[in-house]
């Protein structure tokens, strides 16, 4: 079974057995492996590919019994200051104030937030070749300065902008909000918890804009976006159009390949995060944490639409355990 197909399957089985097995003694042995209990929660683009890891995980030590929820980066940075998880999932820059409580960082992968909107707009085309600039972005998103699509460009619809954002706290949205100069706080549109609520919120109205993680716009079977969502290019050289060194959004491939060398805008390309306490470092979390760094788990990140840490990012990030 490949791992797209049965990541269903291993969010099920990982809910089924921490709902109902006890907590086990943390323990290492040399023929059984590891022993013991990690409780993760979180920001929802790391949730997917932190159940793939713990389910390879469990093939080595299958003693060890994972609990991974996804809430939001906020949840997830609140919960493991709270002593609520051993591990939250974290998809912006950390604040002063958490590091100042006791959270400690170790980077495992890197993605992008991407602005979306919906494939049935009246001016798909025009969009996908014209894309729009940071200073637009900003005027729909925080300065609420257009009212219609025509508004921005006089070849656009004269059609009402529907504006869409995240409701919960979530590291999509204050990545997003600090490419456009703010604070999540900041941004404007109609709230919608989560990175699927908003992915749908958009495939349901035609005039809608938004933003999302990678993993909740391409469909990685296909590696093409998902149905009734597209991507907004970004005219980063502002010139009125999206040129060949600008075009990399209709593949996840080729998106990642950008994000990766820098050719899209860092933020919105973001590192992700594991973030435990730094006074509750054990055993078996670090023995855990390498084994996401190793270059196997790395290895099909792509795949899965993330971007992989090069060889001194990872060892930069060992060095810390």
């Amino acid at each position: 079974m490949s791992k797209r197909n049965y990541l269903i399957y291993s969010i099920v089985v990982l809910l089924l057995a921490s709902a109902c097995a006890p907590k086990v003694k943390e323990g290492y042995d040399e023929k059984k492996g590891y022993t013991g209990n990690i409780s993760i929660s979180g920001a929802f683009a790391l949730y997917p590919i932190a159940v793939l890891w713990g389910e390879d995980f469990k093939k080595i030590h299958p003693n060890v019994r994972f609990n991974i929820s996804a809430g939001g980066a906020g949840k997830g940075i609140s919960d493991v200051l709270s002593n609520m998880v051993d591990i939250g999932l974290v998809s912006r820059d950390l604040h002063r104030q958490e590091i100042e409580k006791g959270a400690f960082p170790v980077h495992v992968a890197k993605d992008a937030v991407v602005g979306t909107f919906n494939k049935q707009h009246p001016n798909y085309l025009l969009l996908k070749e014209r894309g729009l600039t940071q200073k637009e972005l900003k005027g729909i998103f925080v300065e609420k300065k257009y009212k219609f699509w025509s508004d921005i460009d006089a070849r656009f619809v004269k059609e009402p902008i529907e504006v869409y954002v995240r409701s919960d706290a979530a590291g999509a949205a204050e990545t997003w909000a600090k490419y456009l100069g703010e604070r999540q706080e900041g941004l404007k549109g109609i709230g919608i918890f989560g990175d699927p609520g908003l992915a749908q919120a958009v495939k349901d109205k035609p005039l809608a804009i938004g933003f999302n993680n990678i993993n909740y716009v391409f469909d990685l079977k296909t590696k093409t976006t998902s149905e009734g969502i597209a991507v907004v290019p970004i005219d980063i050289d502002k010139d009125g159009r999206i040129s060949g060194d600008e075009n990399f959004y209709d593949h996840l491939d080729s998106l990642t390949s950008a994000v990766a060398t820098n050719r899209y805008p860092s933020p919105p390309a973001r590192d992700l995060t594991f973030v435990v306490r730094s006074d509750k470092q054990t055993k078996l979390l670090k023995a855990f944490i390498r084994f996401v760094l190793d270059k196997d788990q790395q290895g099909y990140l792509l795949q899965n639409g993330y971007v992989p840490l090069n060889e001194e990012l990872k060892q930069r990030e060992l060095n810390k355990l």
